[in-house]
C-alpha cells in the first residue's frame, strides 16, 4: 500500500518513516524523507552515544537506511549534523516567531515566546539535546552556529528596552539582553544534560520573571510569571 505524501507531510521531520519496499512515492519525496530520516536518526544516535560516540552505522540504524543512502545525501557525519542542528534551529525560530507575535503587548510576546521554546524541546528530547548540549562538541562549524542561533532570541528583549521608560533604561546594561539569553539557555541546556527535557515547560514562570524583571519590575514580572 503507497504512502500519501500528503499524508506524510502531517507528521514532523523527526517522526518521519518511509514503508519498506516498493512504496509508489515520487523521487523528490523519496529523498527528501531519506534526509529527514537520516537527521532524525541522528539525533537518536547522538542521544544515545553522544557525538563523539555516534557513528556512520549507528545514523543508519536509526534511520534505517542503507550506508550508500546516508552518502547520497552527506559526505560525513559533521555535515548531517549541521543539517541537523539547521533543521532543528529553524523550525525553533518558526515557533517563537508565531508565539510572539500572537500577543500585542510585549510582556505577554515574550513570555508567549518563551513558552513556545520550551514546549518545542519538551516534545521533542532527542532534538533538544542535539541542538542545546551536542552542538557544543561537534566542531567549530557547528559552535559559530549555534552562537548564532542564540544571538536572534535578543531582538525580542531589545524590543522591551525600546518601550522601558527613561526610569528602567538608566538600570539596563548594555549586555542586559545578551547576560538574559545566555542565562536562560544555561539553565535550559544543564535541565537538558540531566536527562530532564521532558520537564522544561515547568520552567516557564521562573524563565518569565528571570527575563521580564529587568524591564518591568519585579512584581509586575512575577505577576505575569504565574497567570495562565
Amino acid at each position: 500500500m503507497a504512502l500519501d505524501p500528503a499524508d506524510a507531510a502531517e507528521y514532523p521531520p523527526e517522526l518521519s518513516r518511509l514503508p519498506p519496499g516498493r512504496h509508489g512515492l515520487p523521487r523528490d519525496f523519496v529523498v527528501h524523507n531519506q534526509r529527514e530520516r537520516l537527521i532524525a536518526g541522528l539525533a537518536e544516535a547522538v542521544a544515545e552515544k553522544g557525538y563523539g560516540g555516534t557513528t556512520i552505522a549507528d545514523i543508519t540504524r536509526h534511520a534505517a537506511v542503507s550506508r550508500r543512502t546516508f552518502y547520497e545525501h552527506f559526505e560525513g557525519k559533521d555535515e548531517c549534523f549541521v543539517a541537523a542542528f539547521d533543521t532543528v534551529t529553524a523550525q525553533l525560530r518558526e515557533a517563537i516567531a508565531e508565539a510572539y507575535e500572537a500577543e500585542d503587548e510585549w510582556p505577554l510576546a515574550l513570555r508567549a515566546g518563551i513558552e513556545a521554546m520550551l514546549s518545542f524541546l519538551a516534545a521533542e528530547p532527542n532534538l533538544a539535546r542535539l541542538a542545546m548540549v551536542e552542538a557544543l562538541v561537534a566542531g567549530p562549524v557547528v559552535v559559530e552556529r549555534y552562537d548564532a542561533a542564540v544571538q536572534t532570541f535578543l531582538p525580542y528583549l531589545e524590543a522591551g528596552r525600546e518601550k522601558a521608560p527613561k526610569s528602567v533604561l538608566k538600570h539596563l546594561s548594555d549586555s542586559t539582553e545578551e547576560a538574559l539569553v545566555g542565562g536562560m539557555v544555561s539553565v535550559v541546556s544543564r535541565r537538558i544534560v540531566a536527562g530532564q527535557a521532558e520537564e522544561l515547560e515547568s520552567l516557564l514562570p521562573d524563565l518569565t520573571e528571570f527575563t521580564l524583571t529587568p524591564f518591568i519590575g519585579t512584581e509586575k514580572a512575577a505577576a505575569l510569571a504565574e497567570s495562565n
